[in-house]
């Protein structure tokens, strides 16, 4: 199980998250890619420091709203989402290639990521455009208790999905995180941190917000690196996942 954080989340002068203190701890670096947060500079320094630790580049991109930091959901045709998303990997695919770094794989971000698992259009939208820009790359989603149909749908255009779990926020009974707008739905103890973590590692299962315990199979724990305890959080978790494969391999 692999390490994800969303990194290089900064914009111009305006600095969001320790990316320089959180990615020596990580597997993958989620890199923003200049719609809901980031720049062409913030990209190249962040896809740099990546190489520098040995970690895992993927591309994150959103919906264009730097204001709202693509947490706010927009209605697009097919032809605008794809047109966007395509936009985004491709950037940081240009700079990830000046580098000589490999782009390893695709997070959709935010609204974005959470519009993909409720409506299978936009998700059907987005393996699509992969297939036609990044065949070969997987792309992660959420690691719902009805996984196998994302599944199906993304065989459909021969891509691979890699499953993620989130430590830092609460969980309702579909198995899908709850709203930022209702209490309780981010963490912010370090110790619940914790054990939400031991238990997706251990017992594969996560524990909602009223109380249900339901299944969470897993490839890859996020960490949120705008959030304050983004430091401490990629340290707990590499003391509980140590690192196996080192930049990208398989999960």
């Amino acid at each position: 199980m692999k390490i994800n954080c969303d990194m290089g989340e900064s914009f111009g002068i305006w600095k969001m998250g320790s990316d320089e203190q959180v990615m020596p701890y990580l597997d993958m670096a989620n890199i923003a890619c200049g719609m809901h947060a980031s720049d062409p500079t913030v990209m190249l320094n962040t896809v740099r420091l990546a190489k520098q630790h040995q970690v895992s580049v993927g591309a994150h991109p959103g919906y264009a709203d730097l204001q709202g930091f693509g947490r706010r959901q927009i209605a697009m045709s097919q032809d605008e989402l794809s047109a966007l998303f395509i936009y985004q990997v491709g950037a940081l695919a240009a700079i990830c290639q000046g580098e000589s770094v490999t782009l390893d794989y695709v997070k959709p971000h935010g609204a974005l990521y959470n519009t993909m698992m409720k409506n299978d259009e936009v998700f059907v939208t987005l393996v699509e455009a992969m297939s036609k820009v990044a065949p070969s790359l997987p792309l992660v989603v959420m690691a719902v208790p009805n996984h196998e149909k994302y599944q199906a749908l993304a065989a459909d255009y021969g891509i691979q999905l890699w499953f993620e779990a989130f430590v830092d926020r609460a969980y309702d009974q579909d198995g899908r995180l709850v709203p930022r707008t209702v209490p309780g739905s981010s963490y912010h103890e370090l110790n619940q941190i914790r054990r939400q973590a031991r238990q997706m590692i251990e017992e594969r299962s996560v524990t909602t917000l009223d109380g249900q315990v339901i299944p969470v199979h897993a490839d890859t724990l996020c960490i949120h690196g705008d959030g304050p305890l983004a430091l401490p959080t990629a340290q707990l978790l590499r003391d509980l996942l140590p690192p196996s494969n080192p930049y990208g391999g398989a999960l």
